[in-house]
């Protein structure tokens, strides 16, 4: 039995099933190529602009804006390119900006609930409806026959094909649901771990440069040597003994 005909032995909710299993497809593999771009350099960004934060805030800007293309590179980019503002009002933009690119990241959830939750409804509905019919056609006077027994039989099984594809539907949307699910989880900590320490490193620059981190590669280079380190000691002045 080939696909076609079970689709018409399904009956009339096979249907709304197909128009579910596009959408939720569809949906799937938008999210399947949208991670296969990100997965492997979020980690990649975050190092470079965290490594160059700590020398000259200016090169940890340009390159968050080059790496803009990525969640990550979006996510510190929309704080860095506030110049020498309080720490408060940096920490409120890279909360704002986190929560900007995890919604963007959760896109394609409510339509997989919808799936998860219409499919198995629908293919239920179809079985009632298919046993409706097929028990509606048996005759009181053809109990007992061995034809009419097999008809029925027959019937009930053909109506348990929507279940069937329903409940297909709905598990193959959940368990891309819940995968997805855990890529975002994975991009949140992320996001903190990077936000954390892009923060505290802000924070620095601002004290060490009162208020102005823009200037901290100017700072760190006119800065001058420290006495205890660079300058040698005085040798001590020893008196030789007295000859006699």
């Amino acid at each position: 039995m080939n696909i076609s005909e079970l689709f018409r032995q399904g009956g009339i909710a096979m249907w709304p099933l197909l128009f579910l299993s596009i959408l939720a497809l569809g949906t799937i593999m938008e999210r399947i190529w949208f991670w296969s771009k990100i997965l492997t350099r979020e980690r990649e960004v975050s190092g470079r602009v965290l490594e160059a934060a700590r020398r000259e805030w200016s090169a940890a800007t340009q390159i968050s804006q080059r790496g803009s293309g990525l969640p990550m590179g979006r996510f510190l980019y929309g704080a860095l390119k506030l110049k020498d503002q309080d720490p408060e009002v940096f920490r409120l933009a890279l909360e704002t900006s986190a929560n900007e690119e995890l919604a963007t990241m959760r896109r394609g959830e409510k339509i997989l609930e919808a799936v998860i939750a219409l499919s198995p409804l629908l293919g239920l509905l179809g079985t009632v409806v298919g046993l409706i019919n097929s028990l509606g056609s048996i005759q009181l006077n053809d109990l007992g026959v061995g034809d009419a027994t097999a008809g029925t039989a027959l019937g009930i099984g053909e109506a348990l094909i929507s279940t069937a594809a329903g409940l297909i539907i709905a598990i193959v949307s959940l368990a891309f649901y819940r995968l997805f699910q855990g890529f975002v989880f994975g991009q949140a900590k992320m996001f903190q771990l990077a936000g954390n320490e892009l923060e505290l490193l802000y924070r620095q620059a601002w004290a060490y440069t009162d208020g102005k981190p823009s200037l901290l590669s100017e700072n760190l280079i006119n800065t001058p040597p420290s006495p205890m380190v660079d300058t040698p000691l005085p040798e001590p002045d020893i008196k030789k003994p007295k000859v006699f």
